[in-house]
This record gives C-alpha cells, structure tokens and sequence, in this order.
C-alpha cells in the first residue's frame, strides 16, 4: 500500500522507519509543495497554491520534512497537474486544485539544501533511489553500468528568478512565479538523450515504457 501527498504531521506519525523501505508494506510519499508552501502563503499565492490535499501549517511542513530526513517517509513527488491559467485564475472554491511542479522541484529542493534543511545525498535518495526501490523499477535511479542514463546537471551557484520568460510549461504559470532560487538546472537526460540544455528543449527522442515489478 502506497499513501500519496502526506500533508500533516499527525500523518507522518502513522509511518514507521524500523524496516528497510524493500521489507516495508505501506509506504509513504511527500510533496513539493507540502515541503515548501504552508498556510502563510495563501494571503498571496491564493487558489495558485489549491491542492488537494490542502497545504498546512508551517508546524506541519516542518514534520513532514522531518519524515522525509528520517525515512518515516519514503519519497518526494511532484503531484504535477498543470492546469491552465484560466482554469486556475477562478474564485478560491471555483479553482481546480493542483499547479505545475516538474520545472521547479530539484530548484526548490536544492534551495532548501543550500538552508542547511536537507542534504544532497538525501535529495537523490528520496528522489532517485528510493523511489527506483519502492516500486522496483528496472534499470533506473542509480548511476550503474547497464542503466538507463536519467540525469540532471546542476550548478549550485548560478542565481535566478522565476518569471513568465523562464517558465517552460505549456501551461504558463507556476506557483513559485517571483521566487529566487540559487541553484539553477542546467542540462537533463532521459534515456541516454540530452533532452534540454540552457532553456532549450529536444523533444526528437521518444520516450520508453518504464517497467515497474512492485
């Protein structure tokens, strides 16, 4: 059993970490934006940060967070739905929930590493390996010799600042429009291909069928 976007810390109290995540029978998954967002945000962000479930308090992020640092929770998603600007540019009740994530969760995660919250190696771990291992998904989320080449470059020094000009979602808009980040992505593989590079996406590549056996 697989729990999807904990989003209090009474939740994250349901979840054990006495047995490796490949023993463990329910498994736990955390969010972008519950790691980021908390109920502060909404005098400015609004319906822009509706999800489903909603972001909490800034007590809970801070649990959830710890969750993640001491493996009560297993992985870090994106929940991405990227609804349209008009879909989302409603009356708080009227807005569908969900936003755009894929662009900008390594960013904010990274962000979040460079205040001292979470190390690297934790990062690709919730991100990367533990993912692979939680769904036992063939031939990714390691660097080994006869995987699949899923990489991302990043420099960790290189400030920017999310704005309409940047954002490379069709749907554009995203719930960190305004943030600064100090860490920047700077080239993406899938599959072996160099799929963006410095703002340009190569969409020439098809994609292939992941293999999960869990």
């Amino acid at each position: 059993l697989h729990i999807l976007h904990i989003s209090t810390a009474r939740e994250v109290d349901l979840f054990d970490n006495s047995k490796p995540l490949e023993d463990k029978r329910i498994t736990a998954e955390a969010c972008i934006h519950h790691l980021w967002f908390s109920d502060a945000d909404y005098a400015e962000k609004g319906m822009f940060i509706k999800w489903n479930p909603a972001v909490k308090t800034a007590a809970d992020r801070a649990e959830i967070l710890a969750g993640v640092l001491d493996d009560r929770i297993d992985v870090i998603a994106t929940d991405h739905a990227p609804h349209t600007l008009g879909e989302k540019d409603n009356p708080y009740t009227k807005a569908p929930s969900g936003g755009p994530l894929v662009q900008h969760a390594l960013p904010a995660l990274l962000e979040m590493h460079l205040q001292g919250k979470i190390s690297l190696e934790k990062i690709v771990e919730k991100t990367s390996h533990a993912v692979a291992a939680c769904f036992e998904i063939e031939d990714r989320g390691y660097i080994r010799e006869g995987y699949w080449a899923d990489l991302v470059m990043v420099d960790l020094e290189d400030t920017w600042s999310v704005s309409k000009d940047n954002i490379l979602y069709k749907c554009g808009w995203s719930p960190f429009e305004g943030q600064e980040f100090s860490s920047k992505v700077l080239s993406t593989w899938v599959n072996g291909h160099r799929v963006y590079d410095n703002g340009q996406i190569d969409d020439s590549q098809n994609g292939k069928r992941m293999l999960f056996n869990r």
